[in-house]
């Protein structure tokens, strides 16, 4: 209000100027000021009485590059406003806010990128057309959550099989497992079923072994997700989206493994996906890690897909010593002189021999 103040204060002293030099000409400029700068502040302040701005959004949570739908709601003061405009941070251009009654306007963003976003406040700013006086008022700011996006792998050329392997099949990925395989044998344990003992080796060696049997979650495919030493915020970008997908299309076809920085156990994701929700925020606020993976020996039967993010990537020496029928390394960066077996969200896979953990995959 200071603009208003400053001119009805010029117009004052004009006035009071034109009483005491007796100048009936400064009358006329002396009360146009006054009330032009009492009459701005007034009705400004009046529109701006029981006005009010709302900003709602249909979800707190989006997927990168998907519409995510924001309302804006405008109510009006007791006067309509003189001027203004609606300014709000995801709009390149401010909105007009001039017009009786309520007024809704519902506009569509994108995120590029995963990660945590902190929309600042939608302005509604009120001011007559000189500028003299002017009001503003704000909604609430809103904390939103963009979540990796989810692709489809699409085949590369390679085509694997094995009761435990990935098969490229057209465009998409199936996973073959059992719900109970046969691992290896071991001493045998008091109290274990007859139905387990060996008794070929049992009559071969005279020493009584077991049959170790492992679950179904042993068997199904396990996606390892590697963050040390990312090339680029985009490499990071592309290993976590690739994780994700191949998370979600592999649980779909019978379920799998995740294996999270940090975790010394995978999780578990159903074929209902019903774990994966709180794995998908994981993934969006997931940040370049300094240690490798948890990943053990990696003792499983199924498919292990370790995904990185460096630009020159090393087949982990525990993922070329497991025991699974099909080993895949998927990096953002290509690998010259070998075909992948299939891509995914910007990510190709290779498929990793028992013997080229000694090597770099880059070589």
């Amino acid at each position: 209000m200071s603009r208003a103040f400053l001119a009805a204060l010029f117009g004052l002293l004009l006035t009071l100027t034109a009483a005491a030099f007796d100048s009936p000409s400064l009358y006329v400029p002396g009360v146009a000021f006054l009330l032009l700068g009492a009459g701005s502040a007034v009705w400004v302040a009046l529109a701006a009485r029981g006005a009010g701005l709302s900003r709602r959004l249909d979800a707190r949570t989006v997927e990168e590059e998907q519409p995510l739908p924001v309302h804006l709601e405008l109510r009006r003061g007791v006067l309509p406003p003189p001027g203004g405009e609606v300014v709000e941070p995801l709009l390149d251009h401010p909105l007009p806010a001039l017009g009786a009654g309520a007024r809704r306007v519902r506009i569509e963003v994108r995120f590029g990128r995963r990660g945590r976003r902190w929309l600042e406040p939608t302005r509604l700013c009120i001011h007559d057309p000189l500028g003299l006086a002017e009001r503003n008022l704000y909604a609430d700011p809103v904390e939103l959550l963009v979540l990796p996006r989810i692709e489809t792998p699409t085949a590369g050329g390679e085509r694997t099989s094995g009761g435990h392997g990935i098969q490229t099949d057209g465009s998409a990925l199936a996973v073959q497992g059992a719900e109970l395989e046969l691992d290896s044998l071991r001493p045998y344990r008091e109290g274990a079923p007859a139905s387990r003992i060996h008794w070929p080796t049992v009559a071969r060696s005279g020493t009584m072994m077991e049959r170790r049997l492992v679950a179904d979650a042993d068997s199904r495919p396990l996606v390892v997700l590697d963050t040390r030493r990312p090339a680029s915020e985009e490499a990071l970008d592309a290993a976590v989206r690739a994780a994700a997908s191949l998370t979600v299309h592999l649980a779909r076809s019978g379920g799998c493994s995740l294996l999270l920085p940090g975790d010394r156990r995978p999780v578990e994701i159903d074929p209902e996906l019903r774990s994966w929700p709180q794995q998908h925020v994981r993934l969006a606020l997931i940040q370049a890690a300094d240690s490798v993976p948890f990943a053990g020996r990696l003792e499983r039967l199924g498919a292990i897909l370790w995904v990185t993010a460096m630009a020159a990537a090393a087949a982990p020496p525990g993922l070329t010593r497991a025991a699974a029928a099909a080993r895949y390394l998927v990096t953002p960066e290509p690998i010259e002189g070998r075909p992948a077996a299939f891509a995914v969200a910007g990510c190709r896979a290779y498929r990793i021999g028992a013997r080229s953990g000694r090597r770099k995959a880059a070589a």
